[in-house]
């Protein structure tokens, strides 16, 4: 059974997080759920297209997706901006001195939910189900 929609249903409930945290001032999680969303997104496009997804990281998954897809640009560069996202928004180790709590901010935030949301659009046109 493909589990396409599990995947768009778990990216897009990453979204709303992301825009709760956003509003409540948690800027580093907000930035790393919109993350999550993308990676969760373009997850799905690869399950739609029976391809085993590997790894975290959103720029070899796009790149995967692009060898059956014509990625945008514009989904190639969110995904570039998302990958800053992953580790450093959690590990205090990722700055040489800081938390991330302190490392993002609301401009941030709101950029990676924009990216966010582009990821995730692309993902529910291409697997059928926008």
């Amino acid at each position: 059974m493909r589990r396409t929609r599990d995947w768009l249903d778990q990216a897009e409930g990453d979204l709303k997080a992301a825009r709760d945290l956003c509003d409540t001032g948690n800027y580093a999680w907000s930035c790393f759920a919109s993350q999550q969303s993308a990676e969760k997104s373009l997850k799905a496009i690869l399950e739609s297209l029976v391809i085993p997804s590997i790894g975290r990281n959103l720029l070899p998954l796009a790149s995967t997706v692009s060898e059956k897809i014509k990625v945008p640009d514009s989904v190639k560069s969110a995904c570039k901006r998302l990958n800053r996202f992953y580790i450093p928004t959690r590990y205090p180790n990722a700055f040489p001195s800081g938390a991330p709590v302190h490392m993002y901010d609301k401009e941030d935030a709101v950029q990676a939910l924009k990216d966010a949301e582009e990821v995730f659009n692309f993902a529910k046109k291409v697997t059928g189900f926008a």
